[in-house]
């Protein structure tokens, strides 16, 4: 069954930006969807704007004025990897535009909580990393190991550090926990210390989830974009 139009708005992840979705515009128009793909303050085309007083709350921000100057609605939000964190946020606070929120190989956050409380083996090593550096960004992480050598290039040459503020900032949840439709999708070529394993379980076992598994390591959107589009069509189906 073909999926009628959607429009997805992507959460992107750490050290990341719209950009690296590029693969998904051509193969998602073609699914018929309108994929939106911005970016945070400080990353990406955005890095010039780069401060310690970025935190997830300003890409909270970021995402709410897409919404608001694009006149965006009837909104399938996709949340990928950190930015499971900003969808989460979005999602609280743009109710009545949300109709559907996907997890992809992302962090799921409770009220309350921040990446560094869902992710407490990487905390201190990040936190060093930013002292070491310029005192307040992350050096991105190494992209998984089955990417192209193409893909490498292309993304190494783009990735750019992480205001550590957005891994300390805890989410602070005005509703709950979402009531609308979620679906989790789980990549399943894993790297050692999985961190999304624990949402995985969670999703699979917990009301109100679709779970899904996807042959693909942690940045399908790169690595398989034909098999993460047949399976975001699937959901939206």
């Amino acid at each position: 069954m073909a999926a009628r139009e959607k429009t997805f708005l992507l959460c992107h992840g750490a050290w990341s930006g719209g950009w690296a979705w590029k693969k998904m515009h051509p193969l998602m128009a073609g699914a018929g969807h309108r994929p939106v793909t911005p970016t945070y303050t400080g990353l990406g085309e955005r890095a010039h704007l780069a401060s310690p007083a970025i935190d997830l709350d300003m890409h909270i921000e970021d995402v709410l004025n897409v919404i608001r100057f694009e006149d965006l609605s009837d909104i399938v939000l996709l949340g990928h990897s950190y930015g499971g964190m900003v969808a989460t946020g979005v999602a609280d606070r743009a109710r009545e535009r949300v109709t559907q929120l996907i997890y992809l190989d992302a962090f799921v956050p409770r009220d309350g909580q921040s990446l560094f409380d869902l992710n407490e083996a990487g905390r201190e090593p990040m936190r060093k990393a930013a002292a070491s550096g310029d005192g307040y960004r992350i050096p991105p992480n190494p992209p998984p190991p089955d990417t192209p050598p193409a893909d490498l290039d292309w993304l190494n040459a783009r990735r750019v550090a992480m205001p550590v503020k957005c891994f300390e900032t805890k989410l602070r949840l005005a509703h709950g926990e979402p009531a609308i439709p979620r679906s989790y999708v789980y990549c399943t070529r894993i790297p050692p210390g999985d961190v999304f394993g624990q949402f995985a379980a969670r999703t699979k076992n917990e009301e109100g989830w679709r779970y899904v598994e996807l042959d693909a390591s942690h940045a399908p959107n790169v690595t398989a974009p034909e098999a993460l589009t047949k399976v975001l069509n699937e959901i939206v189906a």
